[in-house]
């Protein structure tokens, strides 16, 4: 059964963290790798997209612990787990879809993303990053962590599964659902720089985890 995105990761945030670091491919390498790849001037402001508990900002604040964090995610107590961890750090969580919140335009050093967008197609993403791109000053950049499909036929065969799954399960609604549709890292990247990127690069590799850098 397909369960609407808040309310799967609400259900598991007991043991969340262990999964994650523990049952995810290099997940130890590759959050840590993507903290290294975040600003490290003092006070720098960070968007975080589908931050969660914030396991990416476990190794980014002993990098910059005077760093301004903004986090969204739609999943409430996660936000509240992630407050706790980082009681003494400069952290403003907002609870709602990152495709709805408002981001204002000029305001972030950079933004970043770890294992959170790889549940929407391209085409609802290409508004999403285009907001995003405004959001960014002048020499701002996108880092984002993420499963990617490895072939156009496997990207294809994740979005015809849920919508096989959404059919049967009569879900006629908008709301998004937990499965996984990540793109091929190209249609990611064609994705970005419709939006309006000027560059898009790959920065490193974990069998089917890419983290890639979007330069405004």
């Amino acid at each position: 059964m397909l369960e609407k995105m808040s309310d799967f990761f609400e259900a598991r945030l007991i043991g969340y963290d262990e999964h994650m670091m523990t049952e995810i491919y290099c997940a130890t390498e590759f959050y840590t790798f993507t903290a290294g790849l975040l600003p490290k001037n003092t006070e720098a402001k960070i968007l975080d997209l589908g931050c969660g508990t914030g396991l990416e900002l476990e190794s980014y604040f002993k990098l910059n612990p005077e760093a301004e964090i903004t986090g969204i995610d739609l999943c409430e107590a996660m936000l509240k787990s992630l407050k706790k961890k980082f009681v003494n750090k400069k952290v403003n969580i907002i609870v709602g879809s990152y495709f709805s919140v408002p981001f204002g335009e000029e305001i972030y050093d950079a933004a970043v993303s770890v294992e959170s967008l790889h549940h929407f197609t391209g085409c609802e993403k290409i508004p999403l990053y285009n907001k995003l791109h405004k959001a960014l000053r002048d020499g701002g950049y996108f880092i984002l962590t993420d499963y990617f499909s490895l072939s156009q036929d496997e990207e294809n065969m994740y979005r015809e599964n849920l919508l096989r799954l959404k059919r049967e399960e009569n879900i006629s609604d908008n709301e998004f659902y937990h499965y996984d549709t990540p793109l091929t890292v190209e249609n990611e990247t064609n994705a970005l720089l419709e939006a309006g990127f000027s560059k898009v690069e790959v920065k490193g590799s974990w069998g089917q985890t890419y983290t890639i850098k979007a330069y405004k």
